[in-house]
């Protein structure tokens, strides 16, 4: 059996006859009853009933052409794929990135690009910045944003963002009356930490550190959105990336500027020659746009 038998035998079908096969195929019409006689040879079994010179299907051949179209079908989805993927770099984007852009940042971007392109698909995970890194190395994602702790080596990247961090403070606390927080301010507070593995952390903890003060960590976690969500319920104070607080302010949270400054950084990832394709520039375009439009919550300015 072999795959232009079958496509000839389709063609037969479809149109009825072997001589509109050969027209549509423009091949000859010995050539397509040859190739019918050979498949139906291959299969073991009679494909269509000679009846004074018409081909009529057997009901073996109408049982087997469900099976052989259904094949073509998907060979057609196959022919689409490549047409977008040759005028748009890709039929669908895989898009994984961390907690902090996952529900702010990158929403926005895929909703404006998804304007300008509704025909993709996108797949998008929210991770952590380890998981973003290998999923985007082993070229399982397009686009990956990741923190600064991973490991860059085995992709392609660039920087991503650099925001100044905010202490996040419950409606009412006594931080909130203050302009700036300084790490003496901190000293003793309820304190929500991000998890030990964030460079971040580290920076913040070496700011700490060297000033003396000693904040009680009552939580650690991963994510600057759980933090907001944490210190909105008065359960302490924590220092975030202002990317993640999105919407926080305008349910009563209250944000400060830390001094000195601690810089949450981001990259983008990519896998190999994916940063070329059409596609990936669009979205690329629409996160970095978004980016740029982050504010110090609470204040409408840019950080």
């Amino acid at each position: 059996m072999h795959f232009r038998q079958l496509e000839i035998y389709r063609a037969t079908m479809i149109s009825g006859s072997a001589s509109r096969a050969a027209e549509l195929l423009r091949i000859t019409q010995p050539a397509v009853s040859r190739a019918l006689v050979e498949l139906e040879e291959s299969l073991g079994f009679a494909l269509f009933d000679r009846v004074k010179g018409r081909l009529v299907p057997t009901p073996e051949g109408q049982m087997f052409f469900r099976d052989v179209n259904s094949s073509f079908v998907g060979l057609d989805r196959l022919r689409a794929s490549a047409a977008r993927i040759r005028d748009f770099g890709s039929g669908s984007l895989r898009v994984a990135s961390m907690a902090a852009f996952g529900s702010t940042v990158v929403p926005k971007a895929v909703h404006t690009f998804r304007q300008k392109n509704p025909q993709i698909a996108i797949t998008l995970q929210v991770l952590s910045s380890s998981t973003v890194r290998d999923l985007v190395a082993n070229q399982q994602f397009d686009i990956g944003i990741a923190a600064d702790e991973v490991d860059l080596s085995g992709v392609e990247h660039r920087i991503f963002s650099s925001f100044r961090a905010v202490l996040a403070i419950p409606q009412g606390h006594e931080l909130a009356d203050r302009s700036v927080i300084t790490p003496a301010d901190l000293h003793g507070q309820p304190f929500i930490a991000l998890a030990p593995e964030d460079r971040a952390r580290h920076r913040i903890t070496e700011i700490l550190e060297s000033a003396g003060s000693r904040p009680e960590i009552i939580v650690e976690t991963p994510s600057a959105g759980t933090i907001c969500a944490l210190a909105l319920e008065g359960v302490g104070v924590g220092l975030v990336n202002p990317a993640a607080a999105d919407g926080y302010a305008e349910r009563g949270l209250v944000f400060r500027p830390f001094k000195p400054d601690v810089q949450f950084k981001s990259y983008l990832l990519f896998r190999p020659d994916a940063q070329k394709a059409r596609l990936v520039k669009g979205l690329v375009a629409e996160l970095l746009y978004f980016r740029d439009r982050v504010t110090l919550p609470g204040t409408g300015k840019a950080d």
